[in-house]
């Protein structure tokens, strides 16, 4: 199985080596990896930020704890969730159902008052931790294809997201960054890539009931 080794060889690159760029073929199949991430009720309900401009990412990584891999690495990708989820968002998601399938929209009206109304349910902090981790799942897609084209990544929690949200404008576009990968190639320097992955034995994971 291939993915188990490709998982085998990526680690969280701390140190990327910024001569090194990611080809725009690569970047659209790391693209379209992210693009087709489950999301719970197919509604992705995030927005992905591709940040190159290097004038931006030196602002961020002084959001960043000074990490470097955000000024060396090819691409930093932010993931950024919606705050709220508005009717619009379930409406859109279900027209491009009814286009894709052949369908009525009006005949998946049952479909989306439900998941109004179970949305409905959630308060505002729910919604908020809810469409944050859908992230992540996108985030797991990311670091699966990267490390099928032997690109290296590292996801970040290390940043401030409200000075994130500040500098990339997403109050206003109702989102806020969860969660950061830095993508690109390895320096040589970088000695994290000679350690040992250290994992928990398989016995000691799962259990099977």
């Amino acid at each position: 199985m291939e993915l188990i080794k490709n998982l085998e060889w990526r680690y969280a690159t701390k140190k990327f080596d910024p001569s090194k760029k990611i080809s725009a073929e690569h970047l659209e199949k790391i693209k379209e990896a992210i693009r087709l991430s489950a999301s719970s009720y197919g509604l992705q309900l995030y927005k992905v930020l591709i940040i190159e401009d290097a004038e931006v990412r030196e602002k961020l990584k002084g959001a960043s704890w000074g990490q470097t891999q955000i000024t060396d690495a090819s691409q930093v990708v932010v993931f950024c969730s919606y705050n709220e989820v508005q009717d619009a968002h379930i409406d859109d998601y279900l027209q491009r159902k009814a286009t894709s399938v052949g369908m009525k929209v009006e005949d998946l009206k049952g479909y989306a008052d439900f998941m109004k109304g179970k949305l409905s349910e959630k308060t505002s902090q729910e919604i908020q931790e809810w469409t944050a981790r859908q992230t992540y799942i996108a985030l797991g897609n990311l670091l699966a294809a990267t490390a099928e084209l032997n690109i290296d990544a590292c996801p970040m929690e290390g940043f401030e997201p409200a000075d994130y949200d500040k500098i990339l404008g997403l109050s206003d576009q109702g989102l806020s960054a969860t969660v950061v990968a830095t993508i690109g190639y390895r320096s040589a320097e970088d000695q994290t890539q000679h350690a040992p992955k250290i994992r928990k034995e398989a016995n000691e994971l799962f259990e099977v009931i």
